[in-house]
């Protein structure tokens, strides 16, 4: 039986806990404490999912890091987009591609959107984590 969106969501949450620091949420928190971060399923593909086999899906990762015009926010960025280390976003959700025995497997595709988010007239740097998560 392949995992449920509410199961993926959940073991996303988990493993972005892990990293130091790094406040996670179920959905957009309604209040912007960064850093933080998201995950938002865009896609479910049931294409591969014969008998209930490989349903895949697309889930985006917002990470929002800080303050735009703050030079640590952007010190921030090169940590959690790098490739390996205590912060990288790839490396955390990596560290465990089943999820908790929840799914067959996940791959970070990329990093992306990184730019400006604008909250109650305040301006956040945020970047877009793609993943795509095998049920």
């Amino acid at each position: 039986m392949p995992a449920t969106s509410t199961q993926v969501m959940d073991g996303l949450k988990a493993r972005l806990a892990t990293v130091s620091g790094l406040r996670t949420f179920d959905y957009q928190p309604e209040q912007v404490n960064p850093p933080l971060a998201f995950p938002s399923i865009t896609g479910i593909n049931y294409y591969n999912a014969f008998r209930g086999g490989d349903v895949q899906f697309t889930v985006d990762i917002t990470v929002v890091l800080g303050r735009y015009t703050d030079r640590v926010t952007f010190a921030r960025l090169d940590e959690f987009t790098s490739f390996s280390g205590a912060s990288s976003i790839r490396a955390a959700l990596e560290g465990d591609s089943t999820l908790g025995g929840v799914c067959s497997d996940l791959i970070v595709e990329s990093a992306s959107a990184v730019g400006s988010l604008a909250v109650d007239g305040a301006e956040f740097l945020a970047v877009t984590f793609a993943v795509t998560v095998h049920g």
